[in-house]
């Protein structure tokens, strides 16, 4: 059993010297190094990303809408709720989350109020909207 272990020692040894004796250079196209510089100029150019939302209500009524809206953020002044209108729908959207997971967790608490409410992917959502957790 010793053996076996003086000679893991003994390899492990070597692999991690080789490792740190090989000097490795990228050296890259010149179309290349420009299409990744444009990547990341788009990339910080973007002022929104995807993300999740709990939706609340889709009605074509605007006033039903409102009314909703209003009880919301009387029982929920903390939790941020905005509305879109797609025609017909005018739709009722709370919170703002990076990942499904988060956008669980809201709704689940929102359920008990507001049955029937789901879960929609949103690609518009401003990076500042993320900050604050509910």
């Amino acid at each position: 059993m010793p053996k076996k272990l003086l000679l893991f020692a003994l390899l492990f040894a070597a692999a991690l010297t080789a490792g740190q004796a090989q000097n490795i250079q990228l050296e890259e196209d010149e179309p290349i190094g420009q299409m990744m510089e444009r990547f990341a100029e788009i990339n910080k150019a973007r002022s929104a990303i995807q993300g999740w939302r709990v939706q609340i209500l889709a009605t074509p009524d605007r006033q039903k809408m409102e009314t909703v809206k209003q009880s919301f953020q009387y029982r929920y002044p903390n939790i941020p709720i905005d509305w879109e209108h797609l025609k017909p729908y005018y739709k009722l959207r709370a919170g703002a989350f990076l990942t499904k997971i988060e956008a669980v967790r809201l709704k689940f608490i929102l359920e008990q109020d507001y049955p029937g409410i789901y879960l929609v992917k949103d690609d518009n959502i401003a990076p500042e909207e993320l900050i604050s957790r509910y």
